[in-house]
Parts: C-alpha cells; structure tokens; sequence
C-alpha cells in the first residue's frame, strides 16, 4: 500500500478551537498516513485528491445543513467519507432520539414540535422543569432550562423557534444531571474512553449561547449499565455500517439508570488530549479504512 491520504474534514472555527485536531493530525501521521485538515466548504474542492476524509470539527454546519448534507453527499462521491454521508443526514436532526425510542433504547423523554403546530403549556412543564432546544443545534445553542411553573417561558422560547422555522424539542429536566452529564467515546465500534462533564444548564430561564461547551471534562469509568446503553445505541443506528466515531451522551433518568441524551456522530469533542491512546486508537481505525479503501 502507497502512503494514503487523508483529509480531517474542519471549519474555520475547527482551525482556531479544535484541541483534537492537531493530536488527531500527529497520531495518523504516525501511522504512515498523509493527513493534512481542509475546510469542509473548500473552493475549489478538493476532495478526490483523498483516499479518505474524516470529518473532525465542521462546528458551523449548524446554520448551513443544507449545504452541509449537500457537502457531504458530493464529498461522498469523490472519496471515501467517515461518518457516511447518510449517517450524517440522520445525526444532524436531534429528532433521531425518536427512532432510537422506537427501538428500544432508552433515551430522554422527548417531544418534537414542528413549524405550524400548536404549543400547549400543558407539555412545558413538569416536576421539575422542562429543557427546551431546537432539534438542530450544537454546543447547546438556544437551549435552556426553566423551573415548574415557568411553562410560560418555555412556551415562549419554543414559539420563538417555530417562527424561525426550526423544529422545537422539549424534554424533562432530569435532576441528577447536576451529578455529571457521561460522555462515551467509541472507535470503530470498540469503547476508547469516556469523560464526565458537569452540568451545562446551571441556570434556569438563560439562554446563554457563549456557555462553555463541556465544563469540567475529566476522566471517568463507565458503569457497566452505562456502557450496555451507549452500545444499545450504537447497535440501533437505522443506517448500515459501523461508525468510524461516535460519542454517546448519557444521563441518570429518575430511577438512577442511565439514558441517552445524545448520540453525536458528525463533529464531536473527542477529548482526545484528556485520554492517554486516544488519539492513537482514533488513528489506528482511520488507518484501518485507509487500508481498505487502497488495496
């Protein structure tokens, strides 16, 4: 096999902010592998020049999707894309907690309400509060948390999205969050490492977009229950093939069992500079593929 080479799909952002991204970039080089980042929306695009890209930091897709999937979907044609561009099609709607539902994982509580339906203040409230996002978003943006009895702006904040024409999702705020939301990350299917975060959402009725994303990352071991969740869900993605990466987010639900609050398969923090290997096992998976994709 001649040298492969990869692409680390990024951002301008991705560039500036992403910790993984030189770590990630040394740990293939290591392996042999040609691997230098490019900017997802590069012009002209240069993606049949690669044996493979892997998408890293695409942290501004959120308010382009469209031209993102359409991305993803030329890039696809041209190279071999990791995440697929179908997995990435499905990942991009955080309505995907609702087939995992449907397949039995267990996942937060969720209630999608779309452009043109009626919001009642009936569904925004709870013994503790509701948490309401719009179903395309990241790093929690325009996500907040009210307390019982605040239905009325949480209400507001939903309709707010309806009138932008985004898909508004409401959820139950799950107390035990404030013990530590669990992050776990998965290289072609094999468990690499998790980390335990503290709660984003500390302040009720504030929806502060300049929060820091995963305040407090610090190593964690996994309980077996909630490394039975995260594999559930991965095992439940509606889209052939094993992710290449893929973080599971999880959270303690009202009995103390973990559920899944997110599934993130397109851009997300790896910690890689927190995981001793991290980087290396990321890297051995890519150049797994690279393998495949040149015999």
């Amino acid at each position: 096999m001649g040298e492969a080479r990869v692409a680390v799909v990024t951002s301008g952002t991705g560039l500036d902010q992403d910790t993984d991204l030189p770590l990630l970039l040394e740990a293939l080089r290591a392996q042999g592998l040609f691997a230098e980042p490019v900017v997802w929306d590069a012009d002209p695009a240069p993606w049949g020049d690669f044996d493979l890209a892997v998408i890293r930091s695409t942290w501004d897709y959120v308010g382009r999707l469209e031209a993102f999937l359409a991305w993803a979907d030329a890039a696809a044609g041209e190279t071999r894309l990791w995440n697929p561009a179908p997995l990435v099609r499905w990942n991009s709607d955080k309505r995907y907690l609702l087939d995992l539902a449907g397949r039995g994982v267990p996942v937060v509580p969720t209630r999608c309400i779309a452009p043109g339906e009626r919001c009642a203040e009936a569904d925004f409230d709870g013994p503790h509060g509701v948490v309401v996002k719009p179903s395309v978003s990241a790093g929690a943006r325009d996500t907040a948390r009210y307390e019982p009895g605040r239905a009325d702006d949480a209400v507001l904040h939903a309709r707010m999205l309806l009138e932008q024409g985004r898909t508004a999702m409401v959820q139950p705020y799950l107390p035990l969050v404030e013990e530590g939301e669990r992050a776990l990350v998965f290289f072609a299917g094999t468990f690499s490492h998790a980390i335990r975060k503290q709660a984003l959402l500390t302040e009720p009725g504030q929806m502060d977009n300049s929060r820091v994303a995963h305040p407090g990352a610090a190593l964690y071991v996994p309980t077996e229950a909630e490394l039975r969740t995260a594999r559930a869900a991965l095992a439940a993605v509606p889209v052939a093939g094993e992710p290449l990466f893929a973080r599971v987010d999880l959270v303690l639900g009202g009995d103390g069992e973990p559920v899944v609050m997110e599934l993130e398969l397109i851009e997300p923090n790896l910690f890689l500079g927190l995981a001793p290997q991290g980087a290396e096992r990321l890297a051995r998976a890519v150049a797994a593929a690279a393998r495949e994709t040149v015999a």
